[in-house]
């Protein structure tokens, strides 16, 4: 097979692939069905072309045949009347048209066999289209009933682009749902451990740092107490109000502190 033979069939075999994919079978049986009607339709308008010429032909044998009885009563006549010639050329025209008659009923007899044969062409054909429409929509019935059980069992086993991207979305969906109950949770745990009292709080730095000492304070006074009551029993009025004035003391020097701190850093900026 030469070079060009070679590419002559590949390239009919790639145009007869494409053709093959894009070809709908249920399309192609109508097309056909439709096409088997335009040549019946055919054959009949040829069926009634060919009766319609023997008519004409039966038509003018009917008016030969009058002509041949008429020619005949002018002989009989023209015999009547003793007029020999005349009588000879009535029957001369009346053979005449008796071959005349003869032909045409030859043509007429092969007419009539031509219709015959064209007839049984018609019903024969007509038959095979009858079946034919049977078959097609039994094929389209089952092409239909293959299609959708495809597409069924692809809905069933997502094997579709369609439920693949779904697929994705749910698990997409899936992760988000997770971080956001992740989040959620840890903002639970937070808000129970008290992490976010300080920023819910209206309490600045100062304040913070203050009852942090004032509970430092508090916690080195109980604890003195509780010494004092583990060493030497029943503890004695007169000392825990000396440890509630000291307390008081501690945290009036803190305040001051604080406040003689907060007065030299607005001096300092006054002066700069």
């Amino acid at each position: 097979m030469g070079i060009l033979s070679r590419t002559s069939y590949v390239i009919r075999s790639k145009i007869n692939s494409v053709l093959n994919r894009a070809e709908d079978p249920t399309e192609t049986l109508d097309y056909s069905y439709e096409q088997m009607r335009d040549q019946l339709q055919q054959v009949k308008r040829g069926i009634a072309d060919l009766t319609t010429q023997k008519k004409r032909l039966e038509m003018q044998k009917k008016r030969l045949e009058e002509n041949v009885e008429k020619h005949n009563d002018q002989a009989r006549t023209a015999v009547q009347r003793d007029r020999e010639d005349l009588a000879r050329r009535a029957l001369e025209k009346k053979k005449t048209k008796m071959t005349q008659i003869e032909d045409l009923e030859g043509q007429i007899s092969k007419l009539q066999s031509q219709q015959d044969n064209l007839i049984d062409q018609k019903n024969e054909l007509q038959n095979r289209i009858e079946e034919f429409r049977t078959k097609k929509e039994t094929m389209k019935a089952r092409h239909e009933a293959a299609k959708a059980s495809s597409t069924v069992s692809e809905a069933m086993t997502a094997t579709g682009e369609e439920f693949e991207d779904v697929g994705r979305a749910i698990e997409r969906a899936e992760e988000q749902t997770e971080d956001m109950e992740a989040r959620a949770a840890a903002l639970d745990e937070l808000q129970e451990s008290g992490a976010f009292e300080d920023v819910l709080s209206d309490k600045d730095q100062i304040d913070r740092e203050l009852e942090g000492l004032s509970t430092d304070s508090g916690v080195e006074a109980e604890l003195e107490t509780l010494k004092s009551e583990v060493g030497g029993g029943d503890v004695d009025e007169a000392d825990v109000a000396e440890a509630e004035e000291d307390v008081e003391e501690l945290e009036a020097q803190v305040d001051d502190d604080e406040i003689d701190s907060e007065l030299e850093e607005l001096q300092e900026e006054e002066n700069s």
